[in-house]
């Protein structure tokens, strides 16, 4: 892959997703519990493009949710549930951008019934 794609891809990463996933002003339990039931509904959806959005940095530095919520989507993708996690573009924000596997068979408006 050339340097000019690669730089394409990159600062296109997030622009286009269908849905956002907004964990902005959650803590770490509700935005894991947040991510968990994505991932759950995802497995019965069709495959979709999500970009998971975080808080930035605290003003002077701090912790942020990207470190854990990332291992908890690359765990994720490790189960088989992801077929990409990338990181957001600096243009789009700090976050994730995934592509669920879901299931293929489904059509945009099925819901889980559960």
């Amino acid at each position: 892959m050339d340097a000019e794609h690669l730089i394409e891809r990159l600062t296109r990463v997030g622009a286009d997703a269908e849905y956002t996933l907004d964990l902005a002003g959650l803590d770490l339990p509700h935005a894991r519990e947040s991510v968990a039931r994505m991932l759950e509904r995802s497995r019965f959806r069709a495959p979709r493009d999500i970009a998971v959005l975080l808080d930035p940095p605290p003003e002077g530095g701090g912790e942020t949710l990207f470190q854990p919520i990332g291992r908890q989507l690359l765990d994720a993708r490790r189960a088989g549930l992801l077929e990409r996690l990338e990181p957001l573009s600096r243009e789009a924000g700090l976050g994730y951008r995934i592509a669920t596997v879901g299931n293929p068979e489904a059509s945009d408006d099925d819901t889980p019934t559960a």
